[in-house]
């Protein structure tokens, strides 16, 4: 039995001051008098962090190796400390039961006991609530001082700017770093002239030696975007810019999102509160003319381009670097590829190093996909065949009703020994105490049919679904199938954005994620437009 104990702290204070070597030590003296040896306890500690998120580093490393069934007694001083949502405390109480893993609260012990469950779900409420009013308290309290411009709305002084050391968030403080200033003074005159973009403006810029915010050589074009877009430059300080909002698309299409990962979302500008005025280092004028280009360069943005036609246009990525990748033909039309898109500078795609990939004849990958489509939507059987794949391999209505009669009969075998072991008690053949050795188990026997009964009705319910997508799917194949080689260009393009997920080339291999639709009214629904619910593995 491997023993394991979790410690953390909310705040980057709170870890200065080492409180979290208090839960060390109380955790240490406990385990002591339980005799358990503290040299062979796996610690997790999260330092400087919040209980309101499972996003923890330490918090993950140990859920993984509960899973994995590392761990079965784990050592927390109290529920708070595993988290302070109720909701978060229930999910990883069952997902640790669940992996054969005990949890044992120091402050107050816990049992399977009503009292104490009820217990527990009281204390969690509390922590939730009392954690959800003191960051209401801590809102309104920014709010007020943001409204009497006490108060700056960011944690980090701008690119630009200079703050007061002893008081980085007094408006009085901020004054502005000439050198960088003639920066984003060049910057924004640079990038208001005609045909100059933001890639041109991340060359320019390296080109002049200035380095980048975070210290870098060069510049990210997101990084210059987000400069050239902010009003603080015009000298006017804003808060309540953004909200945010759960993340409404992948970062890579072939790696799965974090599930409660969130984005920043522009809110409208008429709710944006002024709360200071600073030093402006560009005018009104050049800033409103740089937010017009922007907005103009984004309609007018290579990803809207479909000069060429590229049968698979947004569904390659690449094996190495799990990067899209980007059409790209030559000037004559006669040579055209799919680039991954981590081959481009490191300006462009926020990365140290390059991919290395070759790139991807476009002639060549798009007859090879198509020609599998067609393959699979004209031999419907090969889709039924991978489906029964995917079941447990008894998903066959023979194979099910075989084992429902084969468990209906031992459960009536077994119900009808306890039956004759009641009468033989009742009629004084056998004492109280070797009925009650005999009939235990006999129950234990009963209880474990019904439960296999019960798994055996939801395999059921599972060969009905699967045999209604059979149908479906073939039915689906017969009906396209039909005229498939004789489509055109755009009609294959419809099938590829309807069929097929994402397309992943890694050297010489190729591998074709396809999305098939199981029910009539998912015939013309693209998988891209349900991707919000999906996290691919």
């Amino acid at each position: 039995m491997k023993t394991a104990i979790y410690t953390r702290v909310s705040t980057i204070m709170q870890a200065q001051q080492q409180t979290i070597q208090t839960q060390l030590s109380r955790l240490e003296e406990h385990l002591t008098n339980q005799g358990i040896n503290w040299e062979q306890v796996l610690i997790f500690r999260d330092e400087g962090i919040s209980g309101a998120s499972l996003r923890r580093p330490s918090l993950s490393k140990m859920r993984d190796s509960i899973r994995q069934r590392e761990i079965t007694q784990l050592y927390i001083t109290a529920p708070d400390r595993l988290s302070r949502k109720y909701v978060h405390q229930a999910l990883l109480m069952e997902e640790f039961e669940q992996a054969g893993c005990t949890v044992t609260f120091i402050d107050r012990p816990m049992s399977d006991d009503p009292n104490d469950q009820l217990l527990l779900q009281i204390r969690g409420a509390v922590a939730e609530y009392e954690r959800s009013l003191i960051a209401e308290r801590m809102r309104m309290g920014r709010v007020r001082q943001f409204k009497a411009g006490n108060l700056l709305p960011w944690t980090r002084t701008p690119y630009g700017y200079n703050a007061d050391p002893e008081n980085p968030r007094d408006p009085a403080g901020i004054r502005i770093n000439e050198a960088q200033a003639s920066h984003l003074r060049e910057m924004f005159s640079w990038y208001s002239q005609a045909d100059h973009t933001l890639y041109g403006l991340a060359e320019h810029l390296k080109k002049l030696g200035v380095l980048s915010p975070s210290g870098r050589t060069y510049w990210n074009k997101s990084s210059i975007r987000s400069i050239l877009r902010n009003p603080v430059y015009t000298g006017r300080v804003y808060y309540g810019k953004t909200e945010q909002r759960p993340t409404r698309r992948t970062r890579s299409a072939v790696i799965a999102n974090d599930p409660i990962e969130h984005s920043q979302q522009v809110k409208p500008q008429e709710t944006w509160l002024l709360v200071a005025s600073i030093p402006a280092i560009i005018s009104d004028d050049l800033f409103d003319a740089v937010q017009e280009k922007l907005a103009l360069n984004k309609q007018m943005s290579r990803r809207n381009n479909k000069k060429h036609p590229y049968l698979l246009r947004g569904k390659v990525s690449c094996g190495h670097c799990q990067l899209a990748t980007v059409g790209r033909t030559s000037a004559d039309g006669e040579y055209a590829y799919y680039n991954c898109g981590g081959k481009q500078p490191n300006h462009q795609t926020g990365r140290e190093s390059r991919c290395h990939s070759r790139g991807i004849r476009v002639q060549k990958l798009d007859a090879l996909v198509w020609h599998d489509m067609v393959e699979i939507l004209t031999q419907p059987e090969l889709v039924t065949v991978a489906l029964q794949r995917s079941q447990s391999g008894e998903w066959l209505p023979e194979a099910l009703a075989s084992k429902q009669k084969a468990l209906q009969r031992t459960q009536r075998q077994i119900k009808g020994q306890l039956d004759r072991l009641t009468d033989a008690y009742l009629a004084n053949v056998i004492s109280l105490d070797e009925y009650e050795r005999r009939r235990k188990p006999l129950e234990n026997d009963i209880e474990a049919l019904s439960k296999q009964m019960e798994q055996l009705k939801q395999q059921v319910v599972q060969q009905d679904s699967v045999a209604g997508m059979v149908s479906s799917l073939e039915s689906f194949c017969r009906k396209i199938g039909k005229g498939v080689e004789q489509a055109t260009f755009e009609q294959k393009r419809k099938l590829v954005e309807l069929l097929i997920d994402r397309v992943i080339v890694t050297d010489q291999d190729v591998e074709i994620r396809y999305v098939l639709p199981t029910d009539p009214s998912a015939y013309h629904t693209r998988f891209c437009d349900l991707r919000l619910a999906y996290c691919p593995k």
